[in-house]
């Protein structure tokens, strides 16, 4: 009887949890939804962590900002595997004149747990940097995000 009682709690505790997670993505949802203005990065980082698609392989998105920091988009950019996402410059200019874009913040999950940057990471933050520059979409951030926590790559002076 003692073991019934002991594991309710948990679980009552574990469905309260879920109901707080989940209004707290419903609140970050409306914060950074199209047509929003995202005038807190911090917004948009708890957005991009908590809301990862696909938790076990790397996800490669993008949040299309306008002139005014409005948002005009979060797109699904590249789902790759357990440790990387293919992305191409190419492809992602196409993506941010579709979209109309003025800016973008980028996210990526490492699905290992782990938020630290790598050097393909980094790589590829300039690489895009470079590329969206010829046609005046500004990067502001690169965000890796793992576990509930991220990494930014303009914090850590890679943009």
């Amino acid at each position: 009887m003692r073991n019934q009682e002991s594991k309710v709690p948990a679980v009552n505790e574990a469905a309260r949890e879920e109901a707080v997670i989940s209004e707290a993505l419903s609140i970050l949802t409306r914060r950074v939804q199209s047509g929003a203005a995202i005038r807190d990065l911090g917004d948009c980082k708890r957005y991009l962590a908590l809301s990862v698609p696909y938790p076990d392989r790397e996800v490669f998105r993008a949040v299309w900002l306008s002139h005014e920091s409005r948002v005009l988009g979060v797109e699904t950019l590249s789902v790759g595997t357990l440790s990387e996402a293919a992305v191409f410059p190419r492809e992602v200019v196409k993506a941010a004149l579709k979209a109309g874009a003025a800016a973008v913040v980028f996210s990526h999950n490492h699905p290992s747990g782990n938020p630290q940057e790598s050097m393909a990471d980094v790589r590829i933050t300039e690489r895009l940097r470079d590329a969206l520059a010829l046609v005046d979409v500004r990067v502001l951030d690169h965000l890796i995000t793992a576990g509930g926590a991220c990494t930014s790559l303009a914090e850590k002076g890679h943009i």
